[in-house]
C-alpha cells in the first residue's frame, strides 16, 4: 500500500479577478467603435466565454440576506442609487446592463436605461415626469404614436400640451413656453417636459436644441426648468449627440440604426443619473424593460453600428444626387441637400452627418407614390428604418395615418411624401431600381 505522501501534489490555480476595463492607452481615449467590442464585460466572469451568454433567468440568488435586503433598499428608493447588484428580471440583468453601459458611450451620458420598444421608453418618460395638470410642450411633427400618447392619452388624465413647428426660432419658442407657463398655473399644475423630435419624423425638419435650451432658461431660470428629452432616432448616435447641445434626456427607437437588422423591438433612454434614476423607478414598477435575448443583439449590432451608418450615409448621398434632378421628383427632404438658410445653419451646429433616411415627394399625389412603391424590385416597401436593407413606405397613408387630415396637411405629411431609409445595398444597383420605379410613374 502507497504511502500517501509519495503522491503527486497538483498545484490549486487561484481564481482569476475581472480585470479592470481599459478605457484608454498611454492617454489615447479609446473610440466608442473599439470599446463596443468588450466594455463592460470580463470573459472571467463567464467561463472564459469570449462574449457575453445570454442570462436566461427570472431572478438572481443572493449573497445572503443583508444583501438581499440591501437590494431592495436601492431597488425601492429607501436607498438612494438603486440596486447595488442583480436581483430580479424586471428591474436588470447582465445583458441589459452590459448593454447600457455601452450604449453611453457614444453620447458621452452618465447613465442609460434600455426598454421594451421605443414606445416603451417614451411612455415610461412621460410617466416619469407628468403629473395631473401639467403641460408639455412638443415640437411638431412627432412620430404618430408619441403624438397619441402625448394629445390624446395623457389627456384623459388632466394633462394638456402645447406644440410648435420644428423650425421655429428661439424667441418663438420662448413666447410659446411663456404660453405654457401660464396654461399650466392655471391648471395647478407645471410645464413638465419639452419633447423634441430631430430630425423630425418623416419630414427631416431639425429642431434648434441650442435654441430652445436657452427659451427654456431664458423663461424658466434654474427653479423648476422642465428637462428637454429629444427623440434622436433618425441620426444618432452616430450623426447627432444631442446631450452636448442642451438636451437633457435623449431617445432612441433601437429597433432602427443600434439594432440595425430589422429582426428587433427595443428603446433606450440616456442622460444623467439625475434625470435616469425616475425613469428607472418607473421602469422597475411597470415592467418595460427589455429582454436579455434583445438586449444581447443589440450588443452584437453595436460592434458594426459605426460601419453600417457610414456605409449607409454614403449610399444615401449618391441616391439623393440621382434623386434630386430626376424629373418626376418634385421635392427631396434629405439633409445633406438643406435649402433653408436657418436649417443649414441647425444642421452645420448639430449634426456631423446627414443620415440615410430621407423624404422623397413624388410628382402627383397617392396613386403616383402608390405606383412608385409597387414598382421598387430591391428596396422593401415597409414601414421602420436604420435597417441593412432599404425601405419604403408612405406616412400619410401606413404610419400618420392616425393623424387628422388638417394636422397632417399642417405639418407637410402629403398623400406623396415617400419615406426612404437606405441601407448597405449597391448604391448603383438601388439607383437602378429607383429610376425604373418612376418611370413607371
Amino acid at each position: 500500500m502507497s504511502d500517501q505522501n509519495d503522491d503527486p501534489i497538483v498545484p490549486v490555480t487561484p481564481r482569476r479577478m475581472p480585470k479592470a476595463p481599459v478605457e484608454e492607452i498611454g492617454g489615447r481615449k479609446l473610440k466608442p467603435a473599439t470599446l463596443m467590442m468588450g466594455h463592460g464585460y470580463d470573459p472571467v466572469l463567464s467561463e472564459g466565454s469570449l462574449k457575453p451568454p445570454i442570462f436566461l433567468t427570472s431572478t438572481f440568488a443572493f449573497e445572503n440576506a443583508a444583501a438581499g435586503k440591501r437590494h431592495f433598499e436601492g431597488i425601492t428608493g429607501k436607498r438612494p442609487g438603486g440596486a447595488d447588484g442583480l436581483v430580479y428580471s424586471r428591474f436588470n440583468g447582465p445583458n441589459q446592463e452590459i448593454l447600457e453601459d455601452r450604449l453611453s458611450i457614444w453620447d458621452e451620458a452618465e447613465d442609460a436605461l434600455v426598454f421594451s420598444s421605443g414606445m416603451s421608453a417614451i411612455a415610461t418618460i412621460l410617466l416619469a415626469n407628468v403629473n395631473q395638470g401639467d403641460v408639455v410642450v412638443h415640437s411638431g411633427p412627432l412620430y404618430a404614436a408619441t403624438e397619441t400618447l402625448i394629445n390624446k392619452i395623457l389627456g384623459r388624465f388632466g394633462v394638456t400640451f402645447i406644440d410648435f413647428p420644428a423650425g421655429a426660432s428661439p424667441a418663438e419658442v420662448s413666447t410659446l413656453l411663456e404660453q405654457a407657463k401660464q396654461q399650466a398655473a392655471e391648471n395647478g399644475g407645471k410645464v413638465a417636459i419639452i419633447y423634441l423630435e430631430s430630425p423630425a419624423n418623416p419630414t427631416n425638419a431639425l429642431v434648434d436644441i441650442e435654441g430652445v435650451a436657452d427659451a427654456r432658461n431664458q423663461v424658466f431660470g434654474d427653479d423648476a426648468a422642465p428637462p428637454i428629452a429629444i427623440d434622436n432616432t433618425f441620426l444618432g448616435p452616430l450623426w447627432q449627440q444631442p446631450l452636448k447641445h442642451g438636451a437633457d434626456i435623449v431617445i432612441y427607437s433601437l429597433t432602427k440604426y443600434v439594432g440595425g437588422h430589422s429582426d428587433l423591438v427595443a428603446g433606450g433612454v440616456l442622460g444623467s443619473k439625475a434625470h435616469m434614476d425616475p425613469i428607472r423607478a418607473i421602469r422597475n414598477t411597470i415592467g418595460t424593460i427589455c429582454d436579455p435575448n434583445t438586449a444581447w443583439m443589440l450588443m452584437r449590432s453595436l460592434e458594426t453600428l459605426e460601419l453600417r451608418m457610414t456605409r449607409a450615409g454614403e449610399n444615401a448621398e449618391k441616391v439623393c444626387a440621382f434623386l434630386r434632378d430626376h424629373p418626376k421628383v418634385e421635392g427631396l427632404g434629405y439633409l445633406g441637400f438643406i435649402s433653408d438658410a436657418s436649417q443649414q445653419d441647425i444642421y452645420d451646429r448639430h449634426c456631423s452627418g446627414a443620415g440615410s433616411t430621407f423624404s422623397v415627394f413624388i410628382k402627383g399625389g397617392e396613386a403616383e407614390a402608390f405606383r412608385f412603391l409597387d414598382s421598387l424590385k430591391i428596396a422593401k416597401l415597409a414601414v421602420s428604418l436604420g435597417g441593412t436593407e432599404t425601405l419604403a413606405s408612405l406616412p400619410a397613408a401606413m404610419t400618420h395615418l392616425s393623424v387628422p387630415d388638417d394636422r397632417r396637411a399642417a405639418l407637410g405629411i402629403t398623400d406623396n411624401l415617400v419615406r426612404i431609409s437606405i441601407g448597405v445595398e449597391d448604391p448603383d444597383d438601388l439607383i437602378a431600381d429607383f429610376e425604373q420605379a418612376l418611370e413607371t410613374v
